[in-house]
């Protein structure tokens, strides 16, 4: 009688759990704190104003600084978006390196940067996510010497290591934001 009993009670623990966990969508509230959305008003301007989804960029801003405004690389990019002082006054002559600090700045000249990525690599997402993290001239010799397709369609031929695990890492989180939110 002692077991059955405890076999009830264990059905009902494993019922009562089943039950939180749907009802209060625990998966989804701990995917949120994992991914989270920060700095919306700035991301959700600049994204509109460049046409590039704002869930991308959050995987951009999670995967380069991890929402950290005050993040700064052993290479010298610095902020949210990771830019770098040379590539930020590409897009605004008169910036300096605490200005990349600011997070409306940040957000907002690294989406135009990204977008004109985008537009230089035919919509390619993959290729500008590549050229993002690499620059310009490597991906453009990648294509040159055959190792990438002007498609961007086989970005696992990315030499660099860390460059392949970035463009992977923001692929997945992109996804993983647009089924979240």
């Amino acid at each position: 009688m002692k077991k059955i009993f405890k076999l009830l009670v264990f059905i009902a623990i494993i019922l009562v759990c089943i039950y939180v966990y749907k009802k209060y969508d625990i998966k989804t509230k701990i995917l949120k704190m994992i991914y989270p959305i920060k700095y919306s008003e700035y991301v959700e301007k600049y994204s509109e104003e460049f046409g590039i989804d704002k869930f991308l960029v959050y995987s951009i801003i999670k995967a380069e600084s991890n929402f950290n405004k005050d993040a700064k690389s052993k290479s010298g990019a610095v902020g949210l978006m990771q830019l770098m002082e040379k590539t930020a006054q590409e897009i605004d002559s008169g910036i300096k390196e605490q200005d990349l600090y600011n997070e409306e700045t940040n957000i907002k000249i690294g989406i135009e940067y990204y977008s004109k990525l985008l537009k230089y690599y035919n919509n390619s997402l993959e290729l500008s996510l590549v050229a993002y993290n690499a620059g310009i001239g490597t991906v453009d010799k990648w294509i040159e010497d055959g190792i990438l397709k002007k498609d961007g369609s086989n970005i696992e031929n990315v030499p660099y290591k860390e460059t392949n695990n970035y463009v992977r890492k923001i692929l997945k989180d992109y996804k993983i934001y647009k089924m979240v939110y």
